[in-house]
């Protein structure tokens, strides 16, 4: 009944899983205000509790005592000034969004809105404000003529209050700066990787199918989507063991983050209980959403992070592109760490019960470094870079994933013009990439590469010898 007479900007929370719902809270900024603003108005009630029901100034010195009217005015004067405060410091939020969009991407403005710290100064502004406000109202109908707890605590709030916006104008410029933005969000990332996919879908991963058969699909069904939009969370937890008690498998044609319309294949489903199946049940394990999330989805933050790259070459910053090339190596590194590129989702008996969309570690790479390499063209220079984080990223990872890497770097390669390429330029490239096959066992085709650019670029013999 309450969500009938609710705003729709507070309604569509009703309507969200429970984990969207968490994430959609935390990514506003009003959500952490509005819990300093009931804070504050609780706090302004026990002052004026103790002031004036309990009369505290009976058990305190005389030195601690404040007359009415000095109070009265020290709180009407902080009401202006926190004010003021509170909207030079949305003023900076603003001129840091606008720089944000202009400079690195859009997304990114979701990033420093959601940033905790961001939201606990914007919380401290608002409910210092609320606080004093309240407390100004009581005073002014109240022939007390004595306070202690209202005149300390609201000297305190304004030394608190100045200090937090001397720390926000730090906070904000901090932020910006492109070695915590990279570092931010490679962080983000990892946590995704690790709470999402490592977390929850390690448990059922299997390598070998057991008591799978993809070929005996005779009562095959096709499950389609109800809705368009993104799939923006995958319970496959519970979906696991539904399939189990139904005793069917379930093959996703989609993934985490792709868009689907209404009507389209969403998964398929076989087995001895496939005829008995309830879709619907498993429609509500999908979250299906206007925008994308990245609460399961790896690839959004990977292409954020890239964006900044992208965004980078275009303002002729190439040290913030190869900051975002060497992040992103990191973060490269903890998806072959802790990801097992396996489809197969199997339940407690082994049994495969989910197939999900194929993805190998080359998948990734691509959409960590695709863009990036796309877009630098003959900056060759940032191929450099990008040949560089490979070599590292081959000396860290297992051999099954090293072939997927050379066959990156070496098509980066197949599409460089050698005939327009600098001396300078094409030996360096060599170099890196001498380094990239050495670490990954293709010796005899960087020789192969090197002939085709020319006798001049020898570094691969240098190294060799």
């Amino acid at each position: 009944m309450i969500k009938k007479f609710l705003p729709w900007q507070l309604r569509k929370y009703f309507d969200m899983p429970k984990r969207v719902r968490k994430h959609e809270l935390q990514s506003t900024l009003w959500y952490m205000p509005a819990i300093y603003i009931l804070g504050s108005i609780l706090f302004a009630g026990i002052t004026l509790f103790l002031d004036l029901s309990v009369d505290i100034s009976r058990f305190t010195p005389d030195l601690m005592h404040a007359e009415a009217q000095p109070t009265r005015l020290l709180v009407s004067s902080l009401i202006g000034g926190i004010l003021t405060l509170s909207a030079f410091t949305l003023n900076s939020v603003l001129v840091v969004l606008t720089t944000f969009s202009g400079q690195f991407s859009p997304r990114m403005l979701l990033n420093f809105v959601a940033d905790r710290t961001t939201q606990h100064f914007v919380g401290i502004f608002h409910g210092s404000f609320v606080y004093v406000l309240v407390t100004f109202l009581f005073l002014t109908s109240q022939s007390k003529e004595n306070f202690v707890v209202i005149p300390g605590v609201t000297f305190i709030l304004a030394f608190v209050t100045v200090m937090t916006f001397i720390l926000f104008i730090n906070h904000a410029t901090s932020w910006m700066q492109v070695h915590n933005i990279a570092t931010n969000m490679k962080n983000e990332s990892i946590s995704i990787v690790r709470t999402s996919l490592s977390d929850e879908l390690e448990e059922f991963r299997s390598e070998a199918p057991v008591h799978y058969n993809k070929d005996e699909r005779e009562n095959e069904k096709e499950a389609c989507s109800l809705e368009s939009g993104y799939i923006q969370l995958v319970d496959f937890r519970k979906m696991i063991e539904e399939a189990r008690k139904d005793n069917i498998v379930i093959q996703f044609q989609k993934k985490v983050g792709d868009y689907v319309l209404r009507g389209t294949s969403l998964f398929t489903f076989w087995g001895s209980g496939a005829k008995d199946v309830d879709v619907k049940k498993y429609h509500k394990f999908l979250e299906i959403g206007y925008k994308e999330t990245e609460i399961q989805d790896i690839k959004m933050g990977m292409t954020k992070l890239s964006e900044i790259g992208v965004k980078s070459l275009g303002n002729d910053d190439p040290k913030t592109a190869i900051t975002i090339i060497h992040q992103m190596a990191d973060l490269l590194l903890e998806v072959e760490n802790d990801i097992t590129f396996t489809p197969y989702l199997a339940d407690s008996d082994g049994t495969v019960r989910v197939v999900m969309e194929s993805e190998n570690f080359g998948y990734y790479l691509y959409r960590g470094y695709g863009y990036i390499r796309h877009y630098a063209g003959d900056n060759y220079l940032i191929i450099s870079e990008i040949i560089l984080a490979l070599s590292l990223v081959s000396q860290s990872i297992s051999k099954d994933k090293l072939k997927e890497v050379w066959e990156f770097g070496k098509n980066t390669m197949d599409h460089i013009d050698e005939k327009l390429i600098y001396d300078l330029d094409r030996d360096y490239l060599l170099e890196k990439l001498y380094s990239l096959a050495y670490y990954t066992g293709h010796k005899d085709e960087f020789h192969k590469i090197e002939k085709r650019f020319g006798e001049s670029g020898d570094e691969g013999h240098k190294m060799e010898n």
